[in-house]
């Protein structure tokens, strides 16, 4: 006689014969057995086996206030039904809600949308903007930084494994980035009066027609492995930017909504006014919605025409409005500094007690760990940081890595989040690491 869960396990075995049958190989699984999701509530996921895990990923800092959560699921369910789809042929008074209150929470004189379906399309359209308001082709990015899959955000990326198939990067140019930890000048900060930063007026000056379209970068890098600039690296970078003619865009597609705490956005968080700022990700709560937001001004030099068929769809506006609702009505950017630092803490005292740890870093619900097989060396330890998130797995907590090695682990829960699920999380994380062989 065949038991629930034996069919069960037959089922998540099909999906994934099924997904190796049907899909592309390069659509990468986590684990050596994929997880196959069936059900989610608030911080929770199972899978069809019927495991519960703690949520500690939100599907890449994308579930920002809570799977299925009913504040924004009853509102996506309501506009299904009413009216679904239209394109920007035709205004909808929801993309307009979206748009006015996208005006109130950003910084400075942003207040102009456009809308598309990912934070790809969101830095297409920012560099394309940038390039026809600039005499200048020119775009300056960061190292290790990760700015989506189409072929011009795979130039603006900087990440090797993500970089394949002959990427052209005619008029993108990368700086090396604040990345204190392994800092490729071999400096150490604040000693080293942030060189990083100045590098980016050298590669101006040398590896570009020596005025810029715009600079491009996330506050804290995502696929990069959370790297966290220091607090004045963003203001000097600023400054150079403006004076070889450039705008700066914030890529905010991991950063916004909260995530770094107290701030709507992430680079608030250092004092900058960007000229735009493009999300996406934790935007809609896990519906595909991508922005880029700018100035009146900017926003009029845009030449010629432009539609997007998905961009700003009545359910995708609904569901972005009704998240970004939550966030204020419970208070969550107070929550998120809160939690964070807290979290923070309980992270730091692991790495006391686990020398796989070499750094802790990040801001806000956006932290992360590298992983290292000696603190002197810090040579990267990408096969435990395998292990570990596997021992995780089983343990009941779905977390994610990153970083050019692989050995970071990047820990993004819900913005939500409760300080008890911080000490489970915690107690899961001990635990595992206790299992890893190294």
């Amino acid at each position: 006689m065949t038991t629930k869960a034996q069919t069960e396990v037959s089922r998540s075995e099909e999906v994934i014969r099924k997904h190796k049958e049907f899909l592309w190989p390069a659509v990468a699984n986590y684990y050596a057995r994929p997880l196959v999701a069936d059900r989610g509530s608030m911080q929770y996921v199972w899978d069809l086996e019927g495991r519960k895990y703690l949520d500690f990923f939100g599907g890449i800092l994308t579930i920002s206030v809570g799977h299925a959560n009913p504040k924004v699921t009853s509102k996506i369910k309501a506009q299904v039904d009413k009216l679904q789809h239209t394109s920007t042929l035709y205004p909808n008074e929801h993309i307009v809600a979206l748009a006015e209150k996208l005006a109130q929470i950003t910084p400075g004189k942003l207040q102009k949308s456009f809308f598309t379906n990912s934070g790809t399309e969101a830095n297409e359209a920012a560099i394309l903007l940038a390039r026809m308001a600039s005499s200048s082709y020119d775009i300056v990015a960061l190292r290790h930084a990760y700015s989506g899959g189409s072929m011009l955000a795979k130039s603006v990326t900087a990440h090797a494994p993500w970089r394949k198939a002959g990427v052209i990067s005619v008029g993108i140019s990368h700086a090396i980035n604040p990345y204190c930890y392994r800092c490729p000048l071999g400096m150490k900060y604040p000693d080293c009066n942030v060189a990083c930063a100045k590098d980016v007026e050298n590669l101006i000056q040398t590896g570009t027609s020596g005025t810029i379209a715009a600079f491009i970068a996330e506050p804290i890098q995502g696929v990069g492995g959370f790297i966290t600039p220091p607090p004045e690296y963003f203001k000097m970078v600023f400054k150079i930017v403006k004076n070889y003619g450039g705008l700066f865009i914030a890529d905010e597609v991991q950063t916004g909504f909260g995530r770094t705490g107290k701030k709507w956005f992430g680079i608030e968080q250092w004092e900058v006014e960007p000229d735009m700022i493009t999300c996406a990700k934790g935007m809609g709560n896990g519906v595909p919605i991508g922005a880029t937001i700018t100035t009146a001004q900017l926003a009029d030099t845009f030449k010629g025409l432009t539609i997007s068929t998905f961009g700003g769809n009545p359910v995708t506006s609904v569901a972005a409005k009704a998240t970004i609702d939550v966030i204020e009505e419970e208070h969550l950017l107070e929550n998120v500094d809160t939690v964070g630092r807290y979290f923070r803490g309980k992270l730091e005292e692991l790495q006391q007690k686990h020398a796989l740890i070499g750094d802790v870093r990040g801001m806000g619900l956006m932290q992360g760990l590298e992983l290292v097989k000696d603190r002197t060396t810090k040579e990267p330890a990408p096969a435990e940081t395998t292990q570990l998130i596997e021992r995780a797995r089983e343990n009941g907590l779905l977390v994610g890595k990153g970083g050019l090695y692989g050995n970071v682990l990047r820990i993004s829960p819900m913005l939500n989040i409760a300080k008890a699920d911080v000490d489970e999380a915690i107690r899961i994380l001990d635990k595992s690491f206790g299992e890893v062989k190294v």
